[in-house]
């Protein structure tokens, strides 16, 4: 039987091929009906709930069909019994954008409880370092 952390760190890489795919109800996949995500555009002060979560990503997969990529380059994942979290650093952008800037990596954190068994994304937060121009 696979541990907690395989099985998180398996959730997390679907939803990543999920994103990358431009496959919805992937990225929705085993996330909480109360997710709160922290993105990296606003709003400010995140959203709330899987209906508003699931609004944010039609922009993102138009900007991604244009040629970006988004991969996990680090993982790594810490778990009890009943909650868990995951760090990650992706690449996340266009050529242009890393021929301009090949370390900017898009980071990533998540916080997960266990639900009727099953591992569920209750947190998600993605940000860029800010870099001056």
């Amino acid at each position: 039987m696979n541990t907690n952390e395989e099985q998180i760190r398996t959730l997390i890489e679907r939803w990543a091929e999920a994103v990358h795919a431009g496959d919805l109800e992937g990225v929705l996949a085993a996330h909480a009906e109360d997710i709160v995500m922290f993105d990296v555009p606003p709003p400010y002060e995140g959203v709330r709930g899987l209906d508003a979560y699931r609004a944010t990503w039609p922009g993102f997969f138009e900007w991604q069909a244009q040629g970006a990529s988004f991969a996990i380059e680090s993982l790594d994942v810490t778990a009890g019994q009943d909650v868990a979290f995951a760090h990650a650093l992706l690449r996340c952008g266009t050529a242009a954008d890393f021929a301009a800037q090949p370390d900017n990596r898009l980071r990533l954190t998540l916080g997960l409880r266990r639900e009727d068994g099953h591992w569920v994304i209750t947190h998600e937060h993605h940000s860029f370092p800010h870099v001056p121009s």
